[in-house]
């Protein structure tokens, strides 16, 4: 029967569901189904971000049993993709978060996550002191072991990709409610690893990487140029710094049979090789090559001012100053006199400080105010008792630079 045009409901609900209504009989043209966009964990190699991770546990091991002082070991860990969904019902109620962002090479959300009780025996470990409080200081310390971590991995993932501008921002950490953890948003690669302390208790950490570095790592692991600070393509048995091939033709490249000159290698030609994104530098598009070969010229890389003064590499070395001495003093409290009454003072005279009676001392390290204290006695010898630490923001306006 000859249609009159319209639409029969079988055929409606066959463009609905996306397949062809011609396989009906019906006069229709085929409807073409969406594809839905891939996912960002699509690009993700999984595998070869869990062999890289695995392959630093050694190094983070040893680096950790430096600094604590006792065995700890790290398991290789466990790799997957998840969501914050997925990911938050692993954790405990109270954590402790450090980021540690990568800053470049492979740019984005880094962050390493333990249970609060974890963060704890770590940084007992560190300042050899029990029952210790989660505080600023124990936060700086467990901000330097992650510093250390990141160090490492950064060392080798350059060998590994050759990515030479691969750098992180100083670690912060903080202990907050899981509910409050920076977790990235979307999918992002999980290393979940066991962590021995030695104490004979189960510890875990847990690494992050959100889905622009998961990507990109994994891209640089497997040895194509990533979507993020890699570069110009690099082709294995093409190295032509400098090379003279006159009359070369580049076919099949977007480049449509394009002459270059200044190319030695005469009739040297190169079909369907897809050049996008290959750096040709030396490779002058013009008749203006030096004799001499080409300069290679590159962008200044100016480190960004606002960046923190130690990153990874440097901040991580401090465990070879541990055995340093330094002066230690305690003040009991300043004043100003003019120059006719100091020589003035004799035998006798009482100079009133600036502190008043009972409040606490300060405690100086290369003349540098650190923490205050209350004086007590020791035997027959004076001791002070710390009672607080210093923030770094009182440090800096007791400096006068606020």
């Amino acid at each position: 029967m000859m249609s009159d045009g319209a639409l029969s409901q079988d055929e409606i609900d066959a463009l609905l569901a996306g397949v062809d209504s011609s396989a009906m009989g019906g006069g229709a043209p085929a409807a073409t189904m969406a594809v839905p966009p891939s996912s960002a964990s699509d690009n993700y190699d999984i595998g070869a971000l869990k062999g890289f991770f695995s392959s630093t546990t050694e190094a983070l091991s040893s680096n950790l049993s430096a600094l604590t002082g006792t065995n700890v070991t790290l398991s290789p860990p466990q790799a997957a993709i998840s969501t914050r969904d997925s990911f938050l019902p692993q954790l405990p109620d109270m954590v402790t978060v450090i980021s540690a962002n990568y800053t470049s090479g492979f740019p984005g959300e880094h962050i390493f996550i333990l249970p609060e009780d974890s963060a704890r025996a770590i940084a007992s470990l560190m300042t050899k002191e029990d029952n210790i409080q989660l505080d600023e200081m124990a936060m700086s310390v467990i901000g330097e072991v992650v510093s250390q971590m990141v160090g490492t991995q950064i060392t080798s993932l350059t060998d590994k990709t050759g990515n030479k501008s691969i750098a992180a921002a100083s670690p912060t950490a903080a202990n907050v409610p899981k509910a409050a953890a920076a977790i990235p948003a979307g999918d992002f690669a999980v290393m979940s690893y066991e962590v021995n302390l030695g104490d004979g208790l189960p510890h875990k950490m847990w690494e992050i990487l959100g889905s622009a570095p998961s990507a990109d790592i994994s891209i640089g692991l497997n040895g194509i140029a990533g979507s993020s600070g890699m570069g110009g393509m690099q082709m294995p048995g093409m190295q032509m710094p400098g090379m003279q091939m006159p009359g070369m033709q580049m076919q099949g490249m977007g480049m449509g049979g394009m002459q270059m000159p200044g190319m030695g290698m005469q009739g040297m030609q190169m079909q369907g090789m897809g050049m996008s994104g290959m750096g040709m530098s030396g490779m002058g598009m013009g008749g203006g090559m030096s004799p001499m070969g080409p300069t290679n010229v590159q962008a200044v890389q100016f480190p960004n001012l606002m960046q923190p003064k130690f990153g990874p590499h440097e901040a991580g070395n401090i465990g070879l100053i541990m055995d340093v001495s330094m002066e230690m003093t305690v003040e009991l409290g300043r004043t100003r006199k003019l120059i006719k009454e100091i020589l003035g003072m004799g035998e006798g005279t009482i100079i009133e400080l600036d502190k008043l009676a009972g409040e606490p001392v300060d405690i100086l390290v290369n003349h540098k105010l650190i923490a205050k204290g209350e004086v007590v006695v020791i035997d027959e010898n004076f001791g002070v008792r710390v009672t607080e630490i210093v923030s770094p923001m009182e440090r800096i306006n007791d400096m006068g630079y606020s």
